[in-house]
Order: C-alpha cells, then sequence, then structure tokens
C-alpha cells in the first residue's frame, strides 16, 4: 500500500513503482507457489544419470511437476501454509520454485507477466472491496488448478471523497 499511497489519485503505476511492491510480489509467488499454473514440462535427459536411486539414461524423456517440487517440505517448510516472507531476501533455492520454468527455457514472457499481475493486484485491491459468492468454493486440478465454479465475485467499488 506504500506505492498506492505516495500517487496521487488516478495516477498510473511506473515501472519504478512496479519495482518497489516487493511484498505484492511476494504474495503472487506464494500464490503461484501453491497453485502452479502449470502442470509440468518434458525434458530431455542430455547425459546418463542417478536420480534417488534410479538410472535415467541419456535421450529418455523426462516430465516434472512444479506442484510437488514446490510443495517439497525441504524447500518450503509448512508447504501448506501461505507464507509470503517465503520470498523474502534470495527466495527459494534455485529449481525449486518454478512457476515461469527456469534456465535458458524460461517463459520469456516472465516479466511481463510480473507486471501484469502487479497492476491488477494494485488496481483491485486500491479500488474495490470483493465478497466471493461462493465462500468455500473447492479448487480443482483439472489439469490446471482451477475453481469449481470460476470463483464469482461481487465487486464493491470503494467510496470516493468528494
Amino acid at each position: 500500500m506504500e506505492v498506492a499511497k505516495a500517487k496521487p489519485t488516478g495516477e498510473l503505476l511506473n515501472w519504478d513503482d512496479l519495482r518497489k511492491m516487493k511484498y505484492s510480489w511476494n504474495v503472487a509467488c506464494e500464490v503461484l507457489r501453491m497453485r502452479p499454473p502449470t502442470v509440468g514440462a518434458f525434458r530431455v535427459a542430455k547425459t546418463d544419470f542417478t536420480y534417488a536411486g534410479f538410472k535415467i539414461p541419456k535421450g529418455w524423456k523426462l516430465h516434472y511437476i512444479p506442484h510437488y517440487t514446490q510443495r517439497n517440505h525441504e524447500y518450503f517448510p509448512h508447504p501448506e501454509k501461505f507464507d509470503p516472507s517465503r520470498f523474502d531476501g534470495d527466495g527459494p533455492a534455485p529449481y525449486t520454485y518454478v512457476p515461469f520454468g527456469g534456465g535458458p527455457r524460461m517463459c520469456p514472457g516472465n516479466e511481463y507477466a510480473r507486471a501484469e499481475i502487479l497492476v491488477f493486484m494494485h488496481n483491485i485491491i486500491t479500488r474495490y472491496n470483493w465478497e466471493r459468492l461462493i465462500p468455500d468454493e473447492k479448487v480443482v486440478i483439472d489439469p490446471l488448478p482451477r475453481p469449481v465454479y470460476g470463483l464469482p465475485i461481487k465487486l464493491i467499488p470503494h467510496k470516493t471523497e468528494p
């Protein structure tokens, strides 16, 4: 809310504002950790290697699932707890949090997605209160996580001062 308080009413966000929204980005990262936007991806083993006692030969296709990595208690203590502070400082170890992939195959739109998420969060929080119309709506994995009924909400505009 620091950015919102510092801006005159109606002034749009700029890149500098987005860089200052560290806690908001931590919240978004924690949401993406708990509900990854992808089912996973395939990779091809470049060399023979052993993982968890299994020999993986060069050329085999591998499928990784971010949901399991991002809920691994070794990397994320109390993985079912919503805790944006996990992303303070250097954040999680490399390749343990991969909502946009990692390394040379990282999504080229990840910074655009970051900007879009932060602008959306800023506008929805500073302009509206909301109520979920189905308070206990379940989330299903089909194959991506989604609310069963689409998460219908009622937006209530903040009162503006004359």
